[in-house]
């Protein structure tokens, strides 16, 4: 994969550790401060793909959702990762009572799983990554593109 470019980027994985490999090439190519914005279905491969992302950064502490948190902080890699999880805030406005504006512009990667939900929050240079079912059970269809301005297909609330 070349350098992250603007127009969408499409790549399918078959099972999880395809996920974990394109996380890492990914990560190889982010800036040292960077926001990934991920969207999906649940169950579509978000977490799995962070899992990836904190493997690349040598990070050895189990990587889970952080849904009931919101929030969980790898300080321990080569950069540190702050994942984060909106699947329980229901609109934008809930999100800037959370005080997540400091993780967005952090030194090191921001994950963010249902980034949609976060509105224009996102800062316009993130790269965002959708994760989609595609023909297995374990395939995932995968498209990255940069920018606010792409519009992120609908994902039903589960």
């Amino acid at each position: 994969m070349s350098a992250i470019s603007p127009e969408k980027r499409v790549f399918i994985s078959r099972n999880p550790a395809q996920t974990w490999d394109l996380a890492g090439r990914i990560v190889k190519r982010l800036p040292e401060s960077a926001v990934l914005a991920l969207h999906g279905r649940l169950g579509s491969g978000k977490t799995c793909f962070v899992q990836g992302v904190a493997a690349a950064l040598r990070i050895e502490c189990p990587v889970t959702s952080p849904s009931f948190t919101l929030v969980n902080e790898y300080l321990t890699g080569v950069r540190p990762l702050y994942h984060i999880d909106l699947y329980r805030v229901m609109n934008p406005d809930e999100i800037f009572s959370l005080d997540l504006e400091d993780y967005l512009y952090a030194d090191g990667i921001t994950a963010v799983e249902w980034a949609e939900r976060a509105g224009d929050l996102i800062p316009p240079a993130a790269l965002h990554i959708l994760f989609e079912s595609w023909k297995g059970r374990e395939e995932r269809r995968i498209t990255l593109w940069t920018g606010n301005k792409s519009p992120v297909p609908a994902v039903p609330d589960e």
